[in-house]
């Protein structure tokens, strides 16, 4: 493979724990890096201005992409005000679970990075440590960038270094790449709240990993 240092990347960029480590993993492999941010008409617009804190810091530039239809379609807690259950959905999945989301995230980052001849997008999915999502797999990232290549007959390539990784694992990738103090400008909780309300998956999940790694969350310090 060739060497990444003179090519340009993307990174989808939520503004959370594992888009902000990806962000710092692409500032150590590109030569320029843009960050895309979603405004799908989540509940949480802190997470919006996290991810803009996150790139100003990094020093790269943030596009906020407008994505009205999710709100549209309904039926899940972070795009309308429900409880969050961890078998919510028909199907068994969590009603956090935003169906197609990271399949069209995907699809419109391509578009945005087809425009500016940027070749590599990034993405801080995990199938390791998740709640399951089936847009989050491999499997299913691998057969939508073959779509995209072959709709846009173009040749993107998508990185996601965080796909096989636990929490604990991905927090000492972060350490490593010296962004853990980006880290305290991130938005984890699903409850909406600043400081990690401790109770729900997300703030769970996240702090299970910092534990098994034994370092403090910078998020939590910050506070």
């Amino acid at each position: 493979m060739k060497s990444l240092a003179s090519e340009k990347a993307l990174v989808i960029l939520s503004g959370g724990q594992d888009s902000t480590t990806c962000l710092y993993w692409a500032l150590e492999q590109f030569h320029e890096v843009e960050t895309l941010t979603y405004d799908y008409g989540q509940r949480h617009r802190r997470e919006i201005a996290a991810a803009a804190l996150v790139a100003e810091r990094a020093g790269v530039p943030n596009t906020v992409l407008h994505l009205s239809a999710f709100t549209e379609l309904g039926g899940s807690s972070l795009t309308e005000s429900l409880p969050i259950q961890e078998h919510g959905t028909k199907d068994g999945l969590p009603n956090t679970f935003v169906p197609g989301r990271n399949l069209i995230f995907l699809t419109y980052a391509a578009a945005y990075a087809y425009q500016r001849s940027i070749q590599h997008l990034v993405l801080g999915v995990c199938e390791t440590d998740y709640s399951g999502y089936p847009d989050c797999r491999a499997e299913t990232l691998k057969s939508t960038l073959a779509g995209i290549n072959l709709g846009m007959e173009a040749n993107f390539l998508l990185h996601t270094p965080l796909m096989l990784l636990s929490k604990k694992e991905t927090v000492l990738l972060a350490k490593e790449l010296g962004a853990l103090s980006a880290l305290a400008a991130t938005h984890t909780c699903y409850n909406g709240t600043s400081h990690p309300c401790g109770t729900c998956p997300a703030c769970l999940l996240r702090a299970k990993g910092f534990a098994e790694a034994d370092i403090p969350d910078p998020l939590v310090d910050s506070e």
